[in-house]
């Protein structure tokens, strides 16, 4: 199937039957795997080459912002097209978690409650992964009473003041490394070394939303989903803090409209 441009009428039109050469989106087909995001990346539809970019931009509008949805029937019915052409792919059933971007765009949210026909996944933001390593702090309290505060056998501290505030300076520079680029990575680099004590006894999230959020990453398949894809660079953050968090199960992103060589330019 694939979308036309009628320049007399200036509108849209759909055929869901057939492909023309003069259509300026089509369906995929057999679905696209990105080599760069380890084949999980799929998009349902694929703009033309020769598609002028005023009338791309028009289009991508066009499906944004479309106000009411359900009195535009195309348009529903070019969203559940992609959807069921993702499900003959991956087996929405298979999923347990989809992640997906807050914005002011209907298609995502139409895009999911669809999905709820194949399966019921648990939903979260894309922004509250994307903060999860911000929003890590550090228990100085109870760092101090453990490690700190230690006394030798004779009574002394084991610490003086001196040693305590330069402990305390490499904590806060730890926890602005952490917030600035990736506390997952961190943590797993020190695994198996002799500070790992220190790095997860006292790392805590600030809030049992992001420690739920956390737990469950880890534990489920994930399914990021989004309506147009242009750069990629948004999705290619979030999907390595997924990979991080969650190496072994299933992780996909699906886009309704992508591009084959967008990841050229995320990586």
């Amino acid at each position: 199937m694939g979308v036309t441009y009628d320049n007399t009428e200036k509108k849209f039109v759909f055929d869901f039957e057939h492909d023309g050469a003069e259509d300026i989106v089509s369906l995929t087909g057999g679905g696209y795997h990105v080599e760069a995001f380890g084949k999980c990346f799929y998009y349902g539809y694929e703009f033309s080459r020769q598609v002028e970019s005023s009338v791309r931009t028009a289009f991508i509008q066009y499906v944004k912002f479309t106000e009411t949805l359900q009195d535009t029937p195309e348009l529903t019915h070019f969203i559940k097209k992609a959807i069921d052409n993702l499900d003959k792919q991956i087996n929405l059933y298979n999923y347990d978690l989809v992640v997906m971007p807050e914005s002011s765009s209907k298609v995502n949210q139409y895009m999911l409650r669809y999905i709820y026909r194949f399966a019921q996944p648990t939903l979260r933001k894309m922004e509250l992964v994307k903060a999860l390593p911000s929003n890590i702090s550090f228990d100085m309290d109870a760092y101090e009473q453990s490690y700190l505060n230690d006394v030798l056998e004779n009574g002394r501290p084991r610490y003086t003041e001196a040693q305590k505030a330069e402990a305390k300076k490499s904590i806060n520079a730890m926890l602005d490394l952490i917030h600035q680029k990736d506390y997952f990575t961190i943590a797993r680099d020190v695994k198996k070394s002799r500070f790992r004590p220190y790095m997860m006894q006292f790392l805590k999230f600030k809030t049992s939303t992001d420690e739920e959020l956390c737990a469950t990453i880890r534990q489920q398949n994930i399914l990021i989903i989004d309506d147009v894809t242009t750069s990629g660079s948004t999705l290619n953050e979030v999907l390595r803090t997924l990979r991080i968090l969650n190496e072994d199960n299933e992780i996909t992103i699906f886009s309704l409209i992508g591009r084959k060589d967008l990841m050229a330019e995320a990586m």
